[in-house]
């Protein structure tokens, strides 16, 4: 492998491990460059509505667990008018989602149901399904949070299910349920398997899904301007949803509160919905503060994490035009994707007729968005993604680092103090047991000393880069080259040096 190609794989190590573990909070510096982004962005945001015929837009920044900034254009009722603001009450259709994986996941904790249980167990109902072959598994919890139970994409048709009752809902089941795939066997979006998860809430609880996530994460919240049916909303909050349509825009009719509510039915206010953007962003990094939320943060994170793979774009490009393939997949409830440069993302968008919004947010750089619109499937993503890498590039932010663990940076200083010769290092208690039998004393001398010796007198010890509290790199600095070593820990307790590298870059090639 020749040095350029190790040193890209070591920032790849970089990227991945910052993305998993960040710590420190923006800088006031680059607090202030984001605050002096404000202007572009806003412009960004009333061009964006404008070319797409949004009605009423509006749209809030979260950093570092703190909703810091909002912006509005148009309205919320155009016959009035009135204008949308951040206490405006939109549809967010599909972002309900979470809420009721967030709901199923507390249920999990209590040890009220498991993940792997059959969905039968909570809808008899289900017992009876012929699926596609003989051998198909049975559908699971997990099955319905991660839209791989093997019911076709329903976008279109499941957005008019929303006020079907539970009742309706059983009688569609038992009539039979027509399958695109086994359980299992891949990603496919389903409104119904969500509305499903609705009912095993009720049947596990006793309560609605309404009434068990009111109770139970949005009060917890103090998201107090939520609603599910929209005759609840105070008069002059709601947004009414519109189509664009002939050059005109078309008031749709709104749906009542029923059974698919839990798939997309929910009505919040930025200022609400920040909230639980705060609370998806308190979930990193993993630490040692006392728990907050109404639901752990580790299961948060799980909540987070890629379970079902969905799509690569290989041809993906930002809003500005920077190619950069990513990969995506669904998580319990959300969205997650990773692009060429290491970045995470984390959110869900919704969509209904007269609706469509979008919340993003990267947990490396602790910043988030949210975007709500009265448009039919206004795509506010492409939005979100836009105002990210916006304040990525103008603030220069960079991914928040992990702190190196104790036993790590010893063993960089023990294994500093054997290069180039690695005198007594058999003796020396640091090496695990398959070390010598994997990597000979003579050939590590003898690699050492070639590059030691090209490189020339070492001038300065760099910081150890970790990828996770048991595998880092560091380079040191010489006369005429870089040196990077890395090298990785055992499960061991304590640990030992199970796995070593070194190479030499040119000085050009470094950072």
């Amino acid at each position: 492998m020749n040095s350029i190609l190790r040193y890209l794989l070591f920032l790849v190590c970089i990227n991945t491990y910052s993305i998993k573990n960040a710590t420190a909070q923006i800088s006031p510096e680059g607090f202030h460059k984001i605050e002096e982004s404000f202007p572009l962005i806003d412009r960004l945001f009333k061009e964006y509505a404008a070319k797409n015929h949004f009605p009423g837009f509006v749209y809030g920044l979260i950093i570092d667990g703190k909703l810091i900034h909002t912006a509005n254009t148009g309205y919320t009722d155009l016959e009035k008018p009135i204008t949308a603001n951040s206490q405006s009450a939109f549809r967010i259709a599909s972002m309900t989602k979470s809420f009721t994986a967030m709901a199923i996941l507390q249920l999990r904790d209590e040890g009220k149901l498991k993940l792997d249980d059959p969905a039968y167990r909570y809808i008899p109902e289900l017992k009876g399904l012929h699926y596609p072959t003989i051998d198909a598994a049975d559908i699971t919890i997990r099955n319905l949070l991660t839209h791989g139970a093997g019911f076709p994409e329903d976008n279109p048709w499941g957005d008019r299910q929303l006020s079907l009752t539970d009742e309706e809902m059983m009688k569609m089941i038992r009539k039979g349920i027509s399958f695109s795939n086994d359980p299992g066997i891949s990603y496919e979006y389903s409104n119904m398997g969500f509305a499903m998860l609705g009912y095993v809430i009720k049947k596990v609880t006793g309560k609605t899904y309404e009434q068990y996530i009111t109770e139970h994460i949005l009060t917890p919240l103090g998201m107090t301007h939520t609603y599910w049916e929209y005759t609840n909303v105070p008069e002059g909050k709601l947004a009414f949803g519109y189509r664009w349509q002939n050059n005109k825009w078309v008031k749709q009719p709104l749906l009542h509160d029923g059974a698919y509510g839990a798939m997309g039915g929910m009505i919040t206010t930025i200022e609400d919905f920040s909230k639980y953007v705060e609370l998806h962003l308190s979930a990193w990094p993993p630490s040692n503060a006392k728990e907050t939320g109404p639901v752990k943060r580790s299961s948060i994170r799980e909540m987070q994490h890629p379970w079902n793979f969905s799509t690569l774009n290989a041809q993906y490009k930002y809003p500005s035009g920077r190619a950069c393939p990513i990969v995506s997949a669904y998580c319990y409830g959300l969205r997650w994707s990773k692009d060429c440069d290491g970045r995470v993302t984390i959110g869900h968008s919704g969509g209904l007729p007269g609706f469509g919004s979008n919340w993003t947010i990267l947990p490396d750089y602790g910043i988030g968005v949210i975007a709500f619109s009265n448009l039919t499937y206004a795509p506010a993503s492409t939005f979100n993604v836009q105002v990210l890498d916006t304040l990525i590039s103008l603030a220069k932010l960079q991914p928040r680092q992990i702190p190196v663990s104790s036993i790590l940076n010893q063993r960089k200083n023990e294994l500093l103090g054997l290069l180039p010769d690695f005198k007594n290092a058999q003796a020396g208690g640091i090496f695990s047991v398959n070390f010598f039998m994997d990597y000979s004393i003579d050939s590590l001398k003898k690699e050492a000393d070639k590059i030691f010796t090209n490189a020339g007198t070492i001038i300065r010890v760099r910081e150890l880069v970790p990828e996770n509290n048991l595998r880092g790199s560091f380079i040191l600095e010489c006369e005429k080259a870089l040196i990077v070593v890395s090298f990785t820990l055992t499960p061991e307790n304590p640990p030992l040096i199970q796995e070593y590298h070194i190479w030499q870059l040119r000085k050009q090639e470094g950072l």
